[in-house]
């Protein structure tokens, strides 16, 4: 990318937005023109090729028939192991999360390949469905605040030796395997189980994939009195009594 234009690619938002996921790409495209910077939004739907220029790719979250029709356009498309090879950044939310691991199970039970751009592997729980307010600590490599959320997934996640877990959960469930984990990550690649949309609760995450897209170490200040009122105001609400 030049210094002051960004590519921005929501992908396949026909499938996978769900949980008002959609809001990601609006808080990164709003906090890039905040610094200036010329933002070409690019909406991929499904039966669209991925194209292989942009900076920062975005996917949501999805019900389950979604879900295998975006992994099976996906592997078929390769359009984002290419951008990714290119250098390119990737945060995905809940399926979108899933479909970037190396398998998980869809919604005929059978194991469905993944893109493999997370050492991650997805299995259906026998349990209680993970849903509620969850709060966590971001990997400290990040230098991020405290992460706040909402999960909903059914999807149980285990991590690869070269995965990172994104976050340790200090309330709910994230990764669902028992051990803390939320999400993973890898280089340029993300994945989360957290809705809400996660980066209105969490516009450093937004700005995160702005410093990696930019290679700088900081970017200007910003007027982010909206999101710290609303980040507040979800963690107070999530701490208190039932």
């Amino acid at each position: 990318m030049s210094d002051n234009s960004l590519r921005l690619v929501w992908v396949y938002p026909d499938l996978l937005s769900t949980y008002g996921d959609q809001g990601n790409a609006l808080v990164v495209e709003r906090r890039a023109r905040q610094r200036g910077l010329d933002v070409q939004r690019v909406d991929v739907r499904s039966d669209q090729p991925i194209p292989t220029s942009g900076d920062i790719y975005l996917i949501g979250g999805g019900e389950d028939r979604p879900q295998r029709l975006a992994a099976e356009r996906l592997v078929r498309d390769g359009g984002l192991e290419r951008a990714v090879s290119n250098g390119a950044i990737v945060f995905s939310v809940c399926a979108g999360y899933q479909i970037l691991g190396k398998e998980f199970v869809n919604d005929q039970g059978q194991r469905q390949e993944g893109l493999g751009l997370l050492d991650v592997v997805t299995v259906r729980g026998e349990g209680e469905r993970c849903v509620g307010d969850v709060l966590g600590d971001i990997d400290p490599r990040l230098g991020l605040p405290q992460l706040t959320g909402f999960e909903n997934h059914q999807g149980i996640t285990h991590l690869g030796p070269t995965a990172r877990p994104f976050a340790r959960v200090t309330m709910g469930r994230g990764n669902g395997t028992g051990d803390g984990t939320e999400g993973a990550y890898n280089d340029t690649v993300f994945g989360t189980y957290m809705h809400g949309p996660v980066m209105a609760r969490n516009p450093h995450i937004a700005d995160l994939l702005l410093k990696l897209a930019l290679d700088v170490n900081a970017l200007p200040a910003i007027d982010d009195r909206w999101y710290e009122a609303l980040r507040a105001e979800r963690i107070s609400a999530a701490t208190q009594p039932a």
